[in-house]
């Protein structure tokens, strides 16, 4: 089921944002929720607020990495409220039925980019997202931005706004020339999930000695671009997958970056919650 866009909301929404922003700074402050954010497995994160949860590429199928994934899989709960899930793209580690399936419920909404088509014809409730687009979820703002696929596939990036913060979350893209117009006109973020693990694939012949996916390096280079005050990492630890190979200790690379770059790292493990940084 696809569900139209409502210019009556998006209006009610730019309104509400409007009339909070005139607020004092100490009013806004406490008429504005707290989001939290929750890392799940591989690429996956939960937005939570007190009356709506978004999930981006959740996974609960183990058969799509088997054990060469090492990370445990977090439950997608049932949550009160509103309830969305954006995929950036439809590879199945990022665009799991069984994960949507439960994170939605009967009554949930899932967006994903415009051109990636419609998933799972009927089964969802259903929206498409056109470039830069603003999409008013309840109390979130949703908006696609431009990614790059290792196989040219369409995916993007999502920058969601709530509760007073806005993230963005990259899948699994590499490194890509739009990095600067999203920072210019969306930065800076609270928090960056970016992929980390520079994963080169032979699935495709020939095959390229290649990362198809963001190194440390790279993500810590977008992440100053975008202007991020942290990365949170994801979309690394899988070894001994037929064909994919990630860059070895991905994390403490990152890590290590990290501190010639400036940029902050926050190390979310599957089921931890964000500390946010510490300036904000």
């Amino acid at each position: 089921m696809v569900e139209s866009y409502s210019r009556r909301n998006f209006l009610q929404a730019a309104a509400a944002a409007g009339a909070l922003a005139a607020l004092p700074p100490t009013v806004a402050a406490a008429a504005t929720p707290a989001l939290r954010a929750q890392r799940l497995a591989w690429a996956g994160v939960r937005l939570q607020l007190p009356d709506a949860t978004l999930f981006l590429d959740p996974l609960l199928d183990r058969n799509v990495w088997g054990d060469a994934l090492r990370d445990e899989l977090v439950p997608i709960e049932a949550a009160q409220g509103a309830r969305y899930v954006l995929a950036t793209h439809r590879h199945p580690d990022h665009c799991d039925p069984l994960a949507i399936r439960q994170a939605l419920g009967s009554t949930g909404t899932l967006l994903m980019a415009a051109a990636a088509g419609i998933p799972f014809a009927g089964e969802f409730r259903f929206r498409t997202a056109p470039l830069y687009e603003p999409q008013i979820l309840g109390d979130f703002t949703a908006t696609a931005v431009p990614a790059s696929d290792g196989y040219g596939d369409p995916q993007v990036s999502w920058i969601v706004s709530g509760g007073g913060r806005r993230i963005i979350h990259c899948g699994d893209t590499l490194w890509h020339g739009a990095w600067w117009q999203i920072g210019r006109q969306f930065g800076p973020f609270d928090a960056a999930f970016l992929p980390i693990n520079g994963a080169k694939f032979s699935w495709r012949k020939p095959a390229a000695d290649v990362s198809a996916v963001l190194t440390p390096e790279q993500a810590i280079a977008a992440a100053r671009v975008l202007g991020a005050r942290q990365i949170v990492p994801i979309h690394y630890g899988v070894k001994g997958a037929e064909g994919y190979e990630e860059i070895p200790d991905a994390e403490a690379s990152l890590i290590a970056a990290a501190k010639r770059g400036g940029v902050g790292v926050e190390i979310a493990k599957p089921g931890e919650w964000l500390k946010w940084s510490p300036n904000r």
